[in-house]
C-alpha cells in the first residue's frame, strides 16, 4: 500500500488515495448532516494515521487516534439527539463558548508544539501542533453541531494545503483545497438549516399563542 503511483500528474500511494476518497465522503455526509459520516471518519482516520506516520507528521498521526475516539462520541451524539431525543439541531456558540474554543486551541498548540519539538524528529513542530490543536477544536464543535466548526475548518484546511505541499503529500494537499470549498458549502448549508429551524419554531410558537 506504500508503493508510489502517479494520478493526474500527482505522486501518491494507494493508501493515501483510499484515505482521500473516504475523507471526501465524510465531509459530504457531514454537510448533509448524515450520521454515517462518523463511520467514514473512523475508517479514514485510521488509514490517514498510517499515511502521516510515514510523512513524520506525528501530531497529525496522533490526531487521527483522537479523531477515532471523538467520532465514536460524535456518532452517539448525532444519534441520541438533544435532550428531547430529537435530531441534534445546528446551533451557535455563545460568547463564552467562543472564548473557550479559542483558549483551547491556543493551549493545545502550546502543549503539542512543545511535545513535538522535545520528543519527535518532525521538522514542522509549530505548524503540526497549531493545526492539530485546531483540528481537534473543529472536531469537537462538529460533534455538537456547532456552526462555528466550519469557520475552524476553513482556517485549518487553508493552512494544511501549504503544509502538505511542503511535505510532498500532493494528493492530500488537493484534498484539503477541496475541503476549503466543502467547508464553505457546509457553512452555508448549516446556516440555512439553522435559520429554517428557527423560523419553524417561531411559526409554531405563534400558532400556540393563537
Amino acid at each position: 500500500m506504500n508503493q508510489t503511483l502517479t494520478l493526474f500528474g500527482l505522486s501518491t500511494t494507494p493508501l493515501e488515495l483510499i484515505s482521500f476518497v473516504l475523507s471526501v465522503a465524510t465531509v459530504w455526509l457531514n454537510i448533509r448532516q448524515k450520521h454515517w459520516a462518523w463511520l467514514f471518519a473512523i475508517i479514514s482516520s485510521a488509514t490517514y494515521g498510517v499515511v502521516f506516520y510515514g510523512a513524520r507528521l506525528y501530531g497529525d498521526m496522533a490526531l487521527q487516534l483522537v479523531f477515532i475516539s471523538v467520532s465514536i462520541w460524535g456518532w452517539y451524539q448525532w444519534l441520541r439527539g438533544d435532550d428531547s431525543h430529537e435530531q441534534l439541531p445546528v446551533t451557535v456558540l455563545d460568547a463564552r463558548g467562543r472564548w473557550l474554543a479559542a483558549l483551547g486551541w491556543l493551549l493545545g498548540f502550546g502543549a503539542l508544539a512543545w511535545f513535538l519539538k522535545s520528543f519527535t524528529d518532525t521538522d514542522v513542530p509549530n505548524a503540526d501542533g497549531f493545526l492539530t490543536a485546531g483540528s481537534l477544536v473543529g472536531q469537537l464543535l462538529l460533534s455538537r453541531k456547532k456552526l462555528e466548526n466550519w469557520h475552524v475548518w476553513i482556517i485549518v484546511d487553508v493552512l494544511y494545503v501549504a503544509l502538505y505541499v511542503h511535505k510532498g503529500l500532493m494528493l492530500t494537499a488537493v484534498l484539503y483545497a477541496m475541503f476549503v470549498v466543502m467547508a464553505a458549502i457546509g457553512l452555508l448549508a448549516w446556516r440555512r438549516a439553522m435559520d429554517g429551524a428557527q423560523e419553524a419554531q417561531a411559526a409554531g410558537d405563534a400558532m400556540v399563542l393563537k
